[in-house]
């Protein structure tokens, strides 16, 4: 099983297994595609949760780490295994590297894509701006792990770097790519959808990075909180 039938497996098995969630907003949804989705991470919970919900097949950005034989295991240990599985420092590293036999294999097989850092971002670009001029839709989780947590929100602050897809698709096809916000709110269970914000080419390409990584970051804000309210008020409140 490989490529687009393991991707549906998993996420089907993943839906039953682990989130049982909604997807809010399916009006917003995209008509036409490639799309970019970006959402919270809201834990390890985000990323199972956004791919068991949308109803359209994606290519993940993922950390070069989580993919990579030799970095695997001990990424899982400090970003996963330790903190939110609890497993105690003496157990850890063994639990890691079994969770690693499997992750490792899967995120191949469904043609994540890495993250690196430094000169090879460039070829991150690479592959993405790829996979979008053959249709496909790609998913990016843009928290900085290096910054303050907003308490209210569950978020770090966005990086922009993946801002720069909208200028790359523009120059090698002369469409303009949208970017469809997500919040996932993990307690709740409910995934929300806002509208696109489209890539400006008429805009400095540094503003427009910018423009675009506060409209989004401020979007999902507005849509976690609202789960949050109507959830609370037991109404839907204004979209």
């Amino acid at each position: 099983m490989k490529g687009d039938a393991l991707y549906w497996f998993l996420a089907r098995a993943l839906d039953w297994l682990v989130w049982g969630g909604e997807l809010l907003n399916r009006e917003n949804l995209p008509e036409e595609y490639p799309v970019v989705f970006v959402s919270n991470h809201a834990t390890a919970l985000g990323p199972i949760g956004v791919t068991s919900a949308l109803p359209v097949r994606v290519y993940p950005w993922v950390i070069s780490d989580m993919v990579d034989w030799s970095q695997a295991a001990e990424y899982l240990r400090k970003d996963f295994v330790e903190p939110q599985l609890h497993v105690p420092l003496s157990l850890s590293m063994t639990v890691s590297r079994l969770i690693s036999q499997a992750s490792v294999r899967l995120l191949r097989a469904v043609e994540c894509i890495p993250v690196w850092q430094g000169e090879r971002l460039r070829e991150t670009y690479h592959i993405s701006v790829d996979r979008l001029v053959q249709g496909k839709s790609i998913l990016i989780f843009p928290e900085d792990p290096k910054q303050k947590m907003n308490e209210l929100f569950r978020m770090t602050p966005f990086q922009k770097g993946f801002t720069r897809l909208g200028e790359m698709y523009y120059e090698k096809t002369e469409n303009i790519l949208r970017f469809y916000p997500l919040a996932v709110h993990p307690i709740a269970r409910k995934i929300k959808v806002g509208k696109p914000i489209s890539y400006n080419p008429y805009n400095h390409p540094i503003k427009e990075r910018i423009r675009i990584k506060r409209v989004l970051e401020s979007t999902i804000h507005d849509l976690y909180l609202n789960i949050i309210l109507e959830d609370h008020a037991g109404i839907p409140l204004p979209r």
